[in-house]
């Protein structure tokens, strides 16, 4: 079915028909303090140089201490991380009270029991109507291939069916 393209709520819809991961994106703010959001905008954009791509609302309150940062840390979470992801995704008074995490490069936090994770310098941020598009150079990754991924599909989360 056709819709209107003033109809955001439709379009919404229809781009929730794309299945994607989820990642929490983290980075350290100008006072020192560890911040970190779910997303599920995250995307490779180039092997060489190794360069990906994320993106958070303009609205964010996280948007400059994000623009600020020299690096951040990209963690894609395991299909086990529902709660990770529930926790990132909504607004309590410190999301990473009792949570284990190390200090990557630029010290952007890093969680344990990810699928994989990705240190990147903040390159640019980049206009992209009501978000801004971070493109980040790769500086270390790691992977957990026996992990299966925690998957994101028409509004709801979703685990990987062995076909």
């Amino acid at each position: 079915m056709t819709q209107p393209q003033t109809d955001t709520r439709a379009l919404r819809n229809a781009l929730g028909r794309f299945a994607t991961g989820i990642a929490i994106v983290t980075a350290i703010d100008p006072d020192g303090h560890p911040i970190g959001l779910t997303v599920n905008s995250f995307s490779a954009v180039s092997l060489q140089p190794a360069l990906v791509l994320w993106c958070l609302d303009n609205g964010s309150h996280n948007l400059e201490a994000f623009r600020k940062a020299s690096h951040h840390a990209i963690n894609i979470l395991s299909a086990e991380q529902q709660d990770l992801s529930n926790r990132f995704a909504t607004w309590p008074a410190d999301r990473f009270v009792g949570l284990p995490w190390h200090a990557g490069v630029g010290g952007a936090p890093v969680f344990p029991g990810c699928c994989a994770s990705f240190e990147v310098a903040n390159e640019s941020a980049l206009p992209g109507g009501d978000h801004t598009i971070f493109v980040g150079r790769v500086e270390k990754f790691s992977e957990a291939p026996q992990l299966a991924p925690l998957l994101f599909h028409a509004g709801r989360y979703r685990k990987l069916a062995e076909a």
